[in-house]
């Protein structure tokens, strides 16, 4: 097998997959991953410090500077509007176009060349620091990556095609590291992304959990160090959930039902929206940007609730939301899904980070709803919507389950089979909704022969 090989190719000639594991040049790759994952897992904690430090200050301390009492209610509107404004400069005149369109899923096209890297965190902090509906695990996912490899390749230009791809997947690993609450979450993500398989998974992975392992201690140093406390998700003080019922399990079906349409239909509407988007850049980014800021302050004054809760990824909010559930009415909690669904497919259709985290906060809202019903109780109901729209929108159906159980804690394992059962079928559900292939994966990259 050559250099230049990409592991687990067909035609490879070599029948022992385990056989790189047993030379020196692998051995170097795991003290490579090992190394990088200190200054990988450092960027992105500091990427998102920087994040939460910009949120508050925008919506609230800014405001105040400029001589107001307080965040008028139309702030939105201007906030979001500069977020379209530097969003559609940086895809259009920095090289690049400022990280993956996440209206087509999370991206499996690569490592970001270094010239584009400043256009993708340019992007996500515009994106994600102004209040559009977006994640940050995509921006960290391309950054991670292309970092790594960058700082290699200032070492060692002549590196191998695969061991880059190798460097570039353990700087992703370290930069998601503790983001989704756990090392595990974040592993998973990354296997069903890249739909490796079979022997060569251990192989080409080691490398990458080696480096999240790495990546989780400097963010818990860093945590305790920074006293800016810990960004990733978790969800604090989950109800009680007692043993699935018949009924609940009919719910499941329900559930994975309607997150299924609901989001098929955010899917469908982001990516004829983005078309539209791109033919002219500056004036209809900004004009979707308008659109989450309206939508904001129509759930505002409709409902008395902070605008923030339609805005921004909704990662920080999925605690509060569940702890407070008695306080938000049926109509409240549909007028959220329904504001924050439609901005997050403006934000799909324009705006750079990542699906998962407005998805998970999508599905938490309607399943928190659906629990007044008779028969579902919280916590199942919470879980059981968190997977369903997650899987809808990702695609990726073991991640969804572990997203919408690992998240609880111990009450994890108790609704675990009801998240399964909504997950299986929002999963088939969308995909029997969803067009045939085209030869096209939706990232834009042309699909190849499945590797064997």
């Amino acid at each position: 097998m050559s250099a230049d090989s990409p592991v687990g190719a067909p035609g490879t000639p070599s029948t022992d997959p385990f056989a790189q594991v047993r030379t020196r040049g692998y051995i170097g790759l795991l003290l490579m991953a090992a190394v990088l994952g200190v200054p990988i897992s450092a960027g992105a904690y500091g990427f998102l410090a920087l994040v939460d430090v910009l949120q508050p200050w925008t919506y609230t301390d800014l405001p105040k500077a400029l001589g107001f009492r307080g965040t008028p209610p139309w702030w939105p509107l201007p906030l979001l509007a500069g977020a379209g404004l530097l969003v559609g400069v940086t895809i259009r005149y920095l090289p690049g176009i400022g990280g993956h369109k996440p209206a087509e899923g999370l991206s499996t096209a690569g490592p970001p060349k270094a010239r584009e890297l400043p256009g993708v965190l340019l992007a996500a902090l515009a994106t994600l620091g102004l209040g559009a509906v977006l994640g940050p695990e995509a921006p960290l996912i391309m950054l991670g990556s292309g970092v790594a490899l960058w700082l290699v390749r200032l070492l060692k230009p002549d590196l191998p095609k695969q061991a880059g791809a190798v460097i570039g997947a353990a700087g992703s690993f370290a930069a998601v590291s503790t983001l989704l609450g756990s090392p595990i979450t974040g592993a998973f993500l990354l296997m069903e992304v890249s739909g490796i398989g079979g022997p060569m998974l251990g192989v080409v992975l080691v490398p990458g959990l080696l480096a999240a392992g790495i990546g989780s201690l400097v963010f818990i140093g860093l945590d305790n160090w920074t006293g800016l406390g810990t960004f990733s998700l978790a969800v604090r003080d989950v109800p009680h959930a007692d043993s699935p019922t018949v009924a609940e399990f009919g719910w499941a079906l329900v559930i994975g039902l309607a997150m299924a349409l609901v989001g098929t239909g955010i899917r469908r509407l982001a990516l004829w929206l983005q078309q539209r988007v791109e033919r002219r850049r500056l004036p209809a980014t900004v004009l979707m940007g308008l659109v989450i800021g309206g939508f904001a302050i129509a759930y505002a004054q409709g409902t008395g609730k902070a605008a923030t809760e339609v805005m921004y990824s909704g990662q920080s909010a999925l605690g509060p939301l569940l702890a407070n559930s008695a306080d938000y009415t049926v109509g409240t909690l549909t007028l959220l899904v329904v504001c924050k669904g439609i901005a997050y497919c403006v934000s799909l259709s324009a705006f750079r980070g990542g699906p998962i985290f407005p998805a998970m906060f999508l599905g938490a809202a309607g399943g928190i709803a659906l629990s007044h019903l008779p028969g579902l109780q919280l916590t199942p109901a919470f879980a059981m919507g968190i997977g369903a729209m997650s899987v809808t929108m990702l695609r990726l159906p073991l991640t969804s389950v572990l997203l919408a159980t690992l998240l609880l804690g111990s009450q994890g394992l108790t609704v675990m089979p009801l998240v399964i059962v909504a997950v299986v079928v929002a999963y088939v559900v969308m995909l029997r909704l969803s067009p045939a292939p085209t030869g096209r994966s939706e990232a834009g990259v042309r699909t190849g022969p499945v590797p064997a």
